[in-house]
């Protein structure tokens, strides 16, 4: 008897969903959003946010200058990430050197730098950039994750169903002790 195979020819890898993703058009929308981010926040925060720090009591202004830094902190971060992607994208670089590289780019979650009650009392625009960069950085996260950090499935031992363990212990607990 003869074996056929479904996939004749060399030996075929499988195709990575996280890979596939981060050279789809949904990879470009992503780094549009995050580039356009970028430009957005640092207009932002050179233009009417100068303006509007100035006129917050001293608390206020505080917080308005952690979240500013916070705020750039994170997107470049986002950026130097997207920019690093895309050069894998497009052929610059592999996927092991960007890897490689990776250590130049430090992509951390960053959370608010005040407590919920400040940070509402800070200009509306400054607010929806925060919401935006940190929506956008946990999407980024996990893409990197995905891609750069996969888990792998065979290392951790096969869990047992819920009714599998709660079986188990009634075993033991009305097992024949000797």
């Amino acid at each position: 008897m003869s074996h056929v195979s479904l996939f004749p020819g060399p030996e075929r890898k499988p195709i990575s969903f996280a890979e596939k993703l981060a050279s789809s058009e949904a990879f470009k929308v992503l780094f549009r959003e995050g580039m356009g981010l970028v430009e957005t926040s640092a207009a932002y925060l050179d233009g009417a946010g100068r303006a509007e720090a100035k006129a917050l009591p001293r608390m206020e202004a505080l917080a308005y200058a952690s979240e500013s830094m916070r705020l750039t902190t994170r997107l470049m971060q986002i950026a130097s990430w997207l920019l690093l992607q895309r050069a894998v994208n497009e052929g610059e670089m592999s996927q092991a050197q960007a890897k490689a590289e990776k250590h130049k780019v430090k992509l951390s979650r960053q959370e608010l730098a005040s407590d919920a009650l400040t940070f509402g009392r800070l200009p509306m625009p400054l607010q929806d950039l925060c919401r935006h960069s940190l929506r956008l950085q946990a999407r980024v996260i996990h893409l990197d994750e995905l891609l750069y950090h996969p888990k792998d499935k065979s290392a951790e031992p096969p869990r047992p169903a819920g009714i599998e363990t709660q079986m188990d212990r009634l075993r033991q607990a009305f097992a024949p002790r000797d």
